[in-house]
């Protein structure tokens, strides 16, 4: 059978970019939508699309009869199944291959071979495959996992047998952790995969997490499509891709390949798929899992081998042999991949939810020598809900080199507009900018180990200080010759946090000399008063682009991660501000405010109770994750404003203290 429309089982930005390759081949596109997607943006791109019920998942985008009713409503011969949702599914692919109906990815028995992680790294062992020492059976209670964990030697890693997207995943340090972290992954698993069955490996320290991208046909071929580095993660969440790894060698390259190569094999895998490897800093490499699936960061591999991966899968789904062997496969310049998320991280990066007010990304562009990519499944004004996962975009860059390519990545992120919803955006620039990531120097505990204390903002280095004194002082210089007329040369008090200078601005042509006393450099500036974004065009060839917004005697900017208020004036007028008093915001130190949007699972004190540091005071959940809200300090509770089921906007006040 040859395809000739395609339904996608899936939403958002994964939608969206399979129904570009789709159509690219000529395919006929049908988008699902629930009622929370009526007006997304995958719906608004396919050719037809079908409503398949309410906005919790398991009601709609989890349902299997649905999406084959809607196949049999609409013609579709072929099913691409996108990442998450049903795109592990054996059931899934099973019923459609009972119907007839093709489905875009591995069969039914290698999906549940690799979706059980404790079959699949039995058969990774018997495959020759290296694998992590651990405890593959099932485990009984919270006593039995401590035992378990104590006789493998901590730290271990304590997951679910059906999870991903880092549900259902702890790691524990010593016999509490683990007796707390095996309740909460059995907990998180049940209401993610309705699967609670756990196990437990030993956690490799100084890990990097690399993934082998695969693509197999029907007829014994396989490729590995080389690496990718995935070890900047948050809750065991990827935050941060590349493409190629800048850790591995090509020994270790081929024999992680041909490792994967040798497991796809084993269980007669077609399609699309990756297998995840720990690789401890000596470069002996175990495997991890393997996902039946298309990756959420595939562009970063699509982009180094110019191949698209989607229409390869397309391509094998229609019976084709692979177009290319394995000395074809190419590896060429470096890509980066930045996760876009809905989440505050100022608040411990908590789920944030609301209406996209503003949602500008950059310009894609693709030229010889720079690529900028971003697949993104939403639009200015729509809703981000909490039904789903909290992405909004995955932004790419593609340079020659390593370097080049984070640089690129650094201006495009500041080049990305986001409001009405918490976001990431501010983290992800600072990362571009620190040296541990320049120099590759990477772990699965980077976050942790460079935000011990979360995040609380970029602090400004000497160059980009520069950088932003320049911009506002030039802005308002702007500002005040589209009022006053012509000027070549001023002078600004420019004050940012408690450092302040004078900055002299003199004009030579379409460019400005901004000099600042002990730093002095010509920039041209692209930006009229009303413009959010300035860019900078520095002489030495370097560009700076800034969100700029006016504030009653100057701008707010951010800039590489930091978020600054810059206070501008003219020299004369500043002398005043030693007068201005200073606002002292509340004491808020005596409640417990709700960090995120979510439902209360649990609230473990009462009215009265005396709780001390470290204590646990209620558990929270949001978007399928359960977060623990523990005690800051010795207290006593005062007043309980909250019960068990209710769902909680952020800040609301769920606990009040008193002092003992």
């Amino acid at each position: 059978m040859t395809i000739t429309k395609l339904l996608i089982a899936n939403r958002g930005e994964i939608a969206c970019r399979v129904i570009k390759t789709a159509k690219k081949m000529g395919m006929a596109t049908v988008a699902v939508y629930s009622d929370a997607d009526r007006e997304a943006l995958h719906v608004r791109m396919a050719d037809e699309a079908v409503h398949i019920g309410a906005s919790p998942a398991k009601e709609s985008y989890l349902q299997i009869d649905k999406i084959i009713a809607a196949c049999k409503q609409t013609g579709a011969e072929a099913v691409h199944p996108g990442y998450g949702f049903l795109s592990e599914n054996a059931a899934f692919s099973a019923a459609l291959e009972k119907e007839g109906i093709i489905f875009v990815g591995p069969g039914p028995k290698a999906i549940e071979a690799m979706g059980d992680k404790i079959t699949s790294k039995k058969i990774a062992a018997e495959a020759g495959v290296s694998t992590v020492p651990g405890h593959m059976g099932l485990i009984d209670d919270a006593e039995h996992a401590v035992t378990i964990a104590a006789s493998i030697g901590y730290p271990v890693m304590i997951k679910a047998s059906a999870g991903g997207g880092g549900k259902g995943m702890r790691i524990a340090w010593n016999d509490a952790e683990a007796r707390e972290g095996f309740e909460r992954s059995k907990s998180e698993a049940a209401s993610s995969f309705g699967d609670d069955r756990i196990f437990i490996e030993k956690f490799v320290t100084e890990p990097r997490h690399i993934e082998i991208q695969l693509i197999a046909d029907a007829h014994g071929n396989a490729l590995y499509l080389n690496e990718r580095e995935c070890s900047i993660q948050r809750r065991n969440q990827k935050v941060i891709e590349e493409a190629p790894s800048p850790f591995l060698d090509e020994a270790t390259r081929r024999a992680m390949g041909e490792q994967s190569v040798a497991l796809a094999k084993a269980v007669g895998y077609r399609s699309a798929g990756t297998v995840e490897f720990i690789v401890d800093k000596d470069r002996n490499f175990y495997f991890l899992e393997m996902n039946t699936r298309l990756q959420v960061e595939h562009p970063v591999t699509e982009l180094i081998t110019g191949l698209d991966l989607v229409e390869l899968m397309l391509r094998v789904a229609n019976g084709e042999k692979l177009p290319l062997a394995q000395s074809d496969v190419k590896r060429e310049g470096w890509a980066i991949e930045s996760r876009l998320y809905a989440e505050d991280p100022y608040r411990n990066f908590l789920p944030s939810t609301g209406r996209l007010t503003r949602y500008r990304p950059p310009a894609e562009s693709r030229d010889t020598d720079l690529v900028v990519r971003n697949d993104t499944g939403v639009f200015e004004g729509g809703e981000i809900s909490t039904f789903y996962d909290p992405m909004i975009a995955k932004l790419c860059t593609w340079a020659p080199t390593r370097l080049a390519a984070i640089d690129a990545m650094a201006v495009a992120l500041d080049s990305f507009e986001v409001e009405g919803v918490g976001n990431n955006l501010p983290f992800l620039s600072t990362v571009m900018d620190q040296k541990r990531f320049r120099d590759g120097k990477l772990t699965t505990g980077y976050i942790a180990e460079e935000f011990p204390d979360g995040f609380s903002g970029a602090e400004l280095g000497e160059e980009h200080h520069f950088d932003v004194a320049a911009a506002a002082a030039l802005l308002m210089a702007r500002r005040e010759q589209r009022r006053a007329g012509a000027t070549t040369e001023s002078r600004w008090h420019v004050q940012i946090g408690d450092k302040a200078e004078i900055v002299t601005l003199h004009q030579q042509g379409l460019e400005h000399v901004v000099d600042l006393g002990w730093r002095s450099e010509a920039a041209r500036l692209s930006w009229q008063p009303g413009d959010t974004l300035a860019r900078l065009d520095w002489s030495g060839g370097r560009t700076s682009v800034l969100k700029v917004d006016p504030t009653t005697s100057g701008l707010r900017i951010r800039y590489r991660g930091a978020d600054v208020k810059v206070l501008v004036l003219r020299p004369h007028i500043a002398q005043y501000l030693r007068h201005m008093p200073i606002k002292v915001p509340p004491d808020m130190s005596r409640f417990l405010l709700c960090p995120m949007p979510g439902q209360v699972v649990r609230i473990d004190v009462k009215e009265g109770d005396l709780v001390e540091d470290g204590q646990t005071l209620a558990i929270v959940e949001a978007m399928k994750m359960e977060n623990v809200l523990k005690a800051e300090k010795r207290a006593r509770v005062a007043k309980v404003h909250v019960v068990p089921g209710a769902v909680l906007a952020v800040d609301q006040v769920m606990l009040e203290f008193e002092a003992v």
